[in-house]
């Protein structure tokens, strides 16, 4: 191990479902150290053709890594038919999908309402 790398991982991807939806949850910091888990995440999200939410509430960062694996999937759920949303996405995401001249291409969806405690 390299004594720069952080053994705790700070950003994460995790693929489940939920309301007849694939759910791409994304956390933290996304970047190239999630390639693995991107490519995981991938293949299991396309593996039904249910649509797509990408979980993006819990973003603190994104660079073109992170950037590519959206769009990848964006792109990939659309040859499928699939429809592909975002959720609640970070504003650096959305920021940076405009910079890209993609933010108009994909849909958003609010943060569904949390209960009050």
């Amino acid at each position: 191990m390299n004594l720069t790398e952080d053994p705790d991982p700070v950003g994460g991807i995790e693929v489940t479902t939920a309301h007849g939806r694939t759910v791409v949850r994304l956390q933290g910091e996304v970047d190239a150290a999630l390639r693995a888990e991107a490519s995981t995440s991938m293949a299991q999200a396309l593996a039904s053709t249910a649509p797509i939410v990408v979980d993006a509430t819990d973003v603190t960062f994104i660079d073109s890594s992170g950037l590519a694996f959206v769009l990848q999937l964006h792109l990939a759920a659309g040859e499928g038919d699939q429809r592909l949303t975002l959720r609640d996405p970070h504003r650096q995401v959305l920021e940076k999908l405009d910079m890209l001249g993609m933010a108009g291409e994909f849909e958003v969806e609010p943060v569904p309402e949390r209960a009050i405690a």
